[in-house]
This record gives C-alpha cells, structure tokens and sequence, in this order.
C-alpha cells in the first residue's frame, strides 16, 4: 500500500481503539477486541458520523478494522477475523470531472510559458505525462534519471505496487527528453526526474500548485488538477473510440468497474450535447 493509504489506516486504527477504551470503560485488551460484536461497531460508525466523517472516510475507517483484526488473528491474538459483518455507509457516486480535449491543450500550451526556460519544459513534461500517458502523479514524479531516454513503452509500478507497461506517444517521449536535456542540476541514474526549483525532488503539492496557477490563467474550474488530466486521457480515449479493456489496463485499475465509470462521463456529455443541441430538446 501506498504511504498515505498506510498512514490513514493507522490513524483510523488509533481512533477506533480510542473508541473502544471510552465505549468499555477501559484500555483495550485482545479479551476486550475478542468479545466486540457487530452492535459495537455500528456504535463505532453513528460516533464517527457524528464527528462529521463522509461516508467515503467512515467505509475506509471499517477497512482499516477490518485489516487490523486479520493482522491479529495471523499473529494468533485473537481468533475471530473480525467482529461480524457490517456494512458501512453507502457512499455518493461522484463522476470524474476530465477537461475539455479544447482545455486539456490550453493548458498545455499555457504551462509552456514559465519565465525560466527549464522549468516550462519541466511543466509541459509532467502535465503532459499526465495526459498522454494516464500517470497518476504520484507515477509520474517517480521517474529517474535513469528512465531517459525513454523508449516506445515504459514499466509503471502503481497501487499496491502493481506493475503495467504504458505505451508513450512521440509527442510524450519528446516533451521528457526536451526537459530532460535542459535540467541545470546533477544527478546519478537514481535521483528523481522531476526537479523543484532549488533542485530538491518535485513534490505532488508543487504539482497541484502548478494546476492552480494554469486554472487561475485560463478560467479553468476548481476541479482542473493534476488527477484531472489523467481523467481526461481516459474520458478523451473512450470518446475517440478507444474500448474499455485496453482504456483499464493503460490505467492500471485492478477492476473493470472501475473503468467504467468513464463510460458515464462520455455518456453524460452525449446527452448535455443532445440536450443543448436538438431543436426538440425542449419541447
């Protein structure tokens, strides 16, 4: 698992033994975790709902339980998986909101225009990474220096360190290279391909503040970050007439149904056109 996803699970871990010592009346103890039933971690779920958790953060706090109970049951602590069956809250479905293919190019074309020249060419790499390759960021910014030249195809290690080959675009290939020759900074075959201004690592947030700059500039709404663009490379391919199989495994999603939910995007926009467009829309 990622670092982040291991830090959210260890914080919802200690708020749930939390729960637990105040719902006992005592410090937890593998009897106290033994003899939790499905009514106590529905208790769990109406206390953290009144804290004003989402759903979405409530379902993964359950997960969180749920993989802590399996950790004690393999270190022979307690002998139950879990405390019973219980479901969490159902959580809203939210659909992506990608770019327009019109916008996607604005703000390529716009990140290009940074006063110093390496970094534009650092700025037009990543974002276009993003969109021509469906990187997530976090991807994107852990290419090495090794990395270039890059070829036809690239090896990604995603989520839970699932491994899948992208293919690059000329255009994609050539944007890295250009940036690649221009970085003013020294580094071996292991240092981080994407550079801060001082030379440290780019960081995610610098990214996200780089989105926030080209929204500023070009109107863009509040949901054109760097996540965005790799919604918008599945959103476009499906659109232009890429099949959703070769759309998820360019992705890296372990399920189609995740994919899927492209789908409803495209369809989305189809029937806004429709609506908007057909003189009997209204009628």
């Amino acid at each position: 698992m990622s670092p982040h996803t291991l830090e959210a699970y260890e914080r919802d871990v200690i708020g749930f033994l939390a729960f637990v010592a105040e719902h006992c009346g005592g410090a937890p103890s593998d009897r106290t975790l033994a003899k939790l039933v499905p009514a106590d971690i529905r208790a769990y779920i109406t206390v953290r709902r009144g804290e004003g958790l989402s759903a979405r953060s409530v379902r993964r706090g359950l997960s969180a339980i749920r993989s802590f109970y399996r950790h004690l049951a393999r270190e022979g602590i307690l002998q139950n998986a879990a405390p019973g069956i219980v479901r969490g809250p159902r959580v809203a479905k939210h659909l992506p909101r990608p770019l327009s293919e019109e916008d996607a190019v604005r703000a390529l074309d716009e990140a290009n225009t940074h006063a110093v020249e390496w970094l534009a060419a650092r700025d037009v790499a990543l974002l276009t990474l993003l969109y021509g390759a469906g990187l997530r960021i976090s991807e994107a910014l852990s290419l090495k220096r090794a990395d270039i030249p890059l070829g036809e195809t690239i090896v990604i290690f995603g989520k839970r360190q699932k491994e899948r080959i992208v293919p690059l675009l000329p255009v994609v290939r050539e944007a890295v290279d250009h940036y690649a020759a221009r970085v003013p900074f020294a580094g071996g075959g292991d240092a981080a391909l994407f550079l801060s201004r001082r030379g440290r690592p780019m960081s995610a947030r610098e990214a996200q503040g780089l989105m926030q700059r080209l929204r500023g500039r070009l109107g863009l709404s509040e949901r054109a970050t760097p996540h965005a663009l790799r919604h918008s490379f599945a959103t476009h391919l499906l659109s232009n007439g890429g099949d959703l199989r070769t759309v998820q495994e360019l992705l890296g999603h372990a399920s189609l149904s995740s994919t899927q939910v492209y789908t409803d995007v495209d369809t989305k926009h189809l029937l806004d056109v429709y609506t908007k467009a057909h003189p009997r829309a209204r009628a």
